[in-house]
């Protein structure tokens, strides 16, 4: 039996959908605590986002409706469940985004949906909204939709035209893992084709070349490995230049029960919370350090290490880099210390062309980051 809710307002619905939008939490992982999604006062989960000129604001996140077609075992919206279910339409969404926005509470939209009848009946009720907000209300700022799996091209190319950006879970690396907790999906056909349609009509000199793409893997419900995972995002950074790929991690009892992931580890909640960090870690050190999917040290079973951050890895791993000389390193070689980030190199960069470095502090305040460096460096 699957509860109905009958008849509820615009703001109880909203407050149900917002509610189920949780569920999603790619960018949940921060490293502040301002970085967090949180609940606002209305009851409403509101993101954090850095702004391009570096203030903060956040994103008004909701689904447009919870009913859901799918099977996906992890998903506690899915196909069956006994929850309240309803939907808001495109006028309502639209018209109480415009309320937050103009009120200086958001700073953009974050709209996404269960797989109501068909993945392209979905689609309709995402991008309507999208256009209202767009055509009726003039509206220019940020939206981001995501890509029901199975959608036709045309829905996908409609999204595109009126987004900032877009995003399709990939959920798993690979269409093995994905059967595991699917039986309705088609991995290639279903999400590797509509993401390659948007790296088509995203990619540079296109005509949508503005909108950015990202992805999120559903972290540790399928059984997969952190090299699995490292491995597959390095490839869709390579090979469809996506902006960024999120992970969020499986928490236990969201989902049926004994899933795969769940089966073959033993990890407590603190320690599925801990690979999702880990697996950013290893993100970042991959959109802006330089390093390759390929250089990412694992252990005998694929796993990145519980204890010590994926670039102090690779330094222990390559001791023969070490120590650089902080006066004649290039930029690449000094965003290889462990202990060295962005901010602290273009400092180091900067104070070399007044004079020699001679000490560590010469770098700056001495604290744990600078004193793990000190040991890969020389002067």
């Amino acid at each position: 039996m699957v509860g109905v809710v009958s008849r509820p307002g615009c703001y109880e619905k909203l407050n149900i959908l917002s509610t189920d939008a949780q569920y999603d939490l790619a960018c949940a992982c921060g490293g502040g605590q301002d970085e967090h999604r949180r609940r606002g006062r209305e009851g409403k989960w509101i993101y954090p986002v850095t702004l391009p000129n570096g203030g903060k604001s956040v994103l008004f996140k909701t689904l447009i409706s919870n009913v859901c077609s799918s099977d996906c075992s992890y998903c506690p919206l899915r196909q069956g469940r006994d929850i309240r279910r309803c939907s808001l339409k495109p006028q309502e969404t639209a018209e109480v985004f415009m309320d937050y926005f103009r009120k200086g509470k958001v700073f953009g939209l974050f709209l996404s949906s269960g797989v109501t009848r068909t993945p392209d009946s979905a689609m309709q009720q995402l991008t309507d909204t999208a256009a209202i907000l767009r055509k009726r209300y003039d509206y220019r700022g940020y939206i981001h939709l995501k890509i029901i799996p199975g959608a036709s091209d045309s829905a996908v190319g409609q999204a595109v035209s009126l987004a900032s950006a877009v995003s399709l879970n990939i959920e798993t690396p690979g269409a093995g893992h994905l059967a595991r907790l699917s039986r309705k999906k088609d991995y290639m056909r279903d999400i590797v084709a509509p993401m390659k349609l948007i790296s088509k009509l995203t990619a540079k000199g296109a005509r949508y070349s503005r909108v950015k793409q990202t992805t999120q893997f559903i972290v540790g419900a399928a059984g997969e490995t952190d090299a699995e995972i490292v491995r597959y995002a390095g490839r869709l950074y390579d090979g469809l230049k996506l902006a960024r790929v999120y992970f969020s991690a499986y928490q236990r009892g969201l989902g049926e029960s004994s899933l795969p992931g769940e089966q073959e580890t033993d990890q407590g909640p603190a320690d599925v919370f801990k690979r999702e960090h880990r697996l950013y870690q290893v993100d970042f050190l991959m959109r802006k350090y330089g390093f390759s999917a390929s250089e990412i040290v694992f252990d005998a079973k694929g796993g990145l290490s519980a204890t010590t951050d994926p670039k102090q890895m690779w330094a222990n791993m390559h001791s023969e880099r070490f120590p650089v000389d902080i006066n004649k390193a290039s930029r690449d070689e000094l965003l290889r210390v462990p202990g060295l980030g962005l901010v602290t190199v273009e400092e180091i960069l900067s104070k070399r062309r007044d004079g020699r470095l001679r000490s560590i502090d010469d770098i700056g305040k001495v604290g744990v980051r600078l004193s793990k460096a000190s040991r890969y460096v020389t002067f």
